[in-house]
């Protein structure tokens, strides 16, 4: 039997979700709006206005959205075609992915590595926001196939 260092718990003694290197919120893993909303509720400072500003924009877009939180990271789909959409929190910015972003138009401008080349993302610094863009490429993205979580 090896000695194994104790389990550290998601959340701090205040019980609050911990956050992970650059202050993204440790959230387990749930599906619905609960779990999405914990995350949004833990994001730090600026980047929780624009979590909230993420959720009801693609919640208008796309009324019958499904939403789950994976990896600790919200991620947001339509039933029967899987999930097209997750950011996650980083230091100075929030990196929204589009996993079908190659087919969007315009191009999102960061580019998928590795084996998922099909992937694009951008990465929005405080009050970068372009809400109308994003929309755009949240119409177009929930209209594709979209990743499979199970």
């Amino acid at each position: 039997m090896t000695n194994r260092p104790a389990r550290t718990s998601t959340k701090p003694a205040d019980g609050r979700p911990r956050l992970l290197s650059g202050g993204n919120p440790q959230i387990p893993k749930g599906d619905g709006d609960a779990p999405v909303q914990a995350y949004i509720a833990a994001m730090p400072d600026w980047k929780r206005d624009l979590g909230r500003l993420l959720d009801a924009l693609i919640e208008r877009t796309v009324p019958d959205v499904q939403k789950c939180v994976r990896w600790n990271s919200p991620f947001y789909g339509v039933e029967g075609q899987g999930w097209f959409v997750s950011y996650h929190v980083f230091t100075r910015y929030v990196k929204v992915t589009f996993f079908r972003g190659s087919s969007l138009q315009p191009l999102p401008p960061g580019v998928g590595k590795g084996k998922d080349q099909d992937s694009r993302w951008v990465d929005i610094h405080e009050g970068e926001l372009d809400e109308a863009q994003m929309a755009s490429w949240v119409r177009q993205a929930a209209a594709l196939p979209g990743w499979d979580l199970t």
